[in-house]
C-alpha cells in the first residue's frame, strides 16, 4: 500500500514539473505586449504618446514604418508617423522603455526563449 502511495505521488511530482516546462517554453510563442504610439511625438521625461491602434496596421511589423503618415481620428487633420511599440512602460498615456522591434521583444522574453540565456564560460 505504500509503495501506490509512493508512485502516485512521484507521477504527480512529474506530471506537475511537465507542465511548469511547458507553459514556460510555449509562452517564449506568443506576441509581446505592444502600443500604437506616434515615433514623432517622443518626450524626454514621458516617452511615446499613445495613439489608437487603428492607426498602426493590424499585423505586426517588425521595421517599425506600419501606418506612416495617417490622419488622426480627431479631425485636426494633424499626420501621425505610428508604429507598435513592444513591451514598454505605460503611464498617463504614454509609452518608454520598450523597443520598436517584435522581434527583439520576443527575445526579451524569460526562460526557454532565443537568446536569453547566457553562456556561462
Amino acid at each position: 500500500m505504500a509503495e501506490t502511495r509512493r508512485r502516485l505521488r512521484s507521477s504527480t511530482v512529474v506530471l506537475g514539473g511537465m507542465g511548469v516546462i511547458a507553459a514556460a517554453l510555449t509562452s517564449c510563442g506568443s506576441d509581446p505586449d505592444r502600443r500604437c504610439v506616434d515615433r514623432d511625438s517622443y518626450d524626454y521625461i514621458n516617452g511615446y504618446k499613445i495613439v489608437a491602434d487603428k492607426n498602426c496596421k493590424s499585423g505586426s511589423s517588425s521595421s517599425g514604418k506600419s501606418g506612416k503618415g495617417k490622419k488622426t481620428g480627431t479631425g485636426s487633420g494633424k499626420r501621425v508617423d505610428a508604429a507598435w511599440y513592444y513591451d514598454a512602460e505605460v503611464s498617463g498615456g504614454y509609452a518608454d522603455y520598450g523597443t520598436f522591434s517584435r522581434d527583439e521583444a520576443v527575445d526579451r522574453g524569460g526562460f526557454g526563449c532565443s537568446g536569453s540565456g547566457s553562456s556561462g564560460g
